[in-house]
């Protein structure tokens, strides 16, 4: 597929495994711009790009606000240096944040684990006392 190629909805979702709907939200919230040919949408190479960055930030766990500001910062005119630092600020306070709920699920994991442990062994009890 050459860089100017268009794309329609279909080879788009089958591409980035995203559903009809989701390109639509995307498209709705106006994170990308596909070219409307009545009913219609084409999808250029911009768009690509804004979905496989719209599609990476979510899963780092950015808002949808936040990657609009992104993508926004693009035309800049600096090679893109403001949101290189502003992807990286977000990014940097994103990981922080993960770490600190992985920090936080840890420890609620092991608690749970004491507690079932626990639980065995007061079951235990209560077995050996019927059964005694």
């Amino acid at each position: 597929m050459s860089e100017d190629t268009q794309m329609t909805i279909r080879e788009m979702c089958d591409l980035f495994d995203v559903t009809p709907r989701t390109l639509r939200f995307y498209e709705q919230k106006e994170l990308i711009f596909p070219q409307r040919l009545g009913q219609k949408r084409l999808y250029n190479r911009r768009d690509r790009a804004r979905l496989k960055l719209i599609l990476r930030g979510k899963r780092f766990g950015f808002s949808l606000e936040e990657i609009r500001q992104l993508l926004d910062l693009y035309h800049m005119g600096d090679q893109q240096k403001t949101q290189i630092e502003r992807t990286y600020e977000i990014a940097r306070k994103r990981l922080d944040d993960m770490v600190q709920q992985r920090e936080d699920l840890d420890a609620a994991i092991k608690d749970l684990k004491e507690q079932l442990a626990w639980g065995e062994k007061m079951l235990s009890q209560l077995e050996q006392k019927k059964a005694g």
